[in-house]
């Protein structure tokens, strides 16, 4: 878990992290904890073993289940992550899912439409309840939503995932400039080809493709996206809203 500066930047502030069963959410998780955020990590499968990991080593941390895709799910979750930590502070919204690859035109409307739901409409919805929080709450906050270089630039045969990302990306400029004077902090991470379960999925050529084409020669980790989580979420960016923070190996510079 994370060093003393993290702990004495981010104090007990309170957390959420969704998709946190795996990949970013976990790494995120893992990383604010460590910090000294009491975190609730949630996602539409079991979190149990993982919070349980880091209330061993000393962290608060409560599972939780929720598919960010329904709203009253989301919204029973805040409540209860409110009602457990005493507020809320930060937001980091990872959840999100893969959703296949093929062109535009041959594209199916059920896959194209559930990617818009989890990976989109979930951030939505995260954030709604989230901010609702925070602003009954009275002391401001910060929300990270984790896009994508693929909200960024195009992709061939992404259509849903790329729209979906480009969309979360929005939605956090949108945000910031509404909750700015409110104390609260909307930021996004656009991550480049990152090793997680999900990259994984990928064909052995594409990954290896992107390692080809990203300046820094390799994959990133899913733990060096929550070192930009931490700094977003903390105090040291105090006057960084509405950005979109790539963490991609140098892809976007070429």
């Amino acid at each position: 878990m994370g060093g003393k500066r993290e702990a004495r930047l981010l104090g007990e502030r309170s957390a959420i992290v969704t998709g946190a069963a795996s990949g970013i959410g976990l790494a995120s998780a893992t990383a604010l904890a460590g910090a000294g955020c009491r975190v609730t990590l949630a996602d539409i499968v079991d979190t149990g073993a993982a919070a349980a990991s880091l209330c061993r080593q000393g962290a608060t941390a409560w599972a939780a289940h929720a598919d960010v895709s329904r709203a009253p799910e989301v919204e029973r979750l805040v409540e209860e992550a409110v009602g457990r930590a005493g507020g809320l502070d930060i937001l980091v919204a990872a959840a999100g899912i893969g959703g296949g690859a093929a062109p535009t035109a041959e594209y199916s409307e059920r896959d194209f439409l559930r990617v818009l739901e989890v990976n989109l409409c979930g951030v939505f919805h995260a954030m709604k309840y989230s901010i609702r929080a925070m602003l009954t709450g009275g002391r401001g906050g910060a929300i990270v939503n984790i896009a994508s270089i693929m909200g960024v630039v195009g992709l061939a045969q992404t259509p849903a995932y790329s729209a979906a990302k480009g969309g979360v990306i929005q939605l956090t400029k949108v945000a910031a400039l509404e909750y700015a004077r409110h104390g609260i902090r909307v930021n996004c991470i656009a991550p480049g080809m990152i090793d997680t379960p999900m990259a994984r999925q990928a064909p052995a050529e594409a990954r290896r493709a992107f390692v080809t084409l990203q300046p820094l020669g390799r994959l990133g980790t899913a733990e060096e996206v929550a070192d930009a989580v931490l700094y977003l979420a903390g105090d040291a960016a105090s006057f960084t809203t509405g950005v979109v923070l790539p963490v991609d190996g140098g892809f976007l510079a070429q």
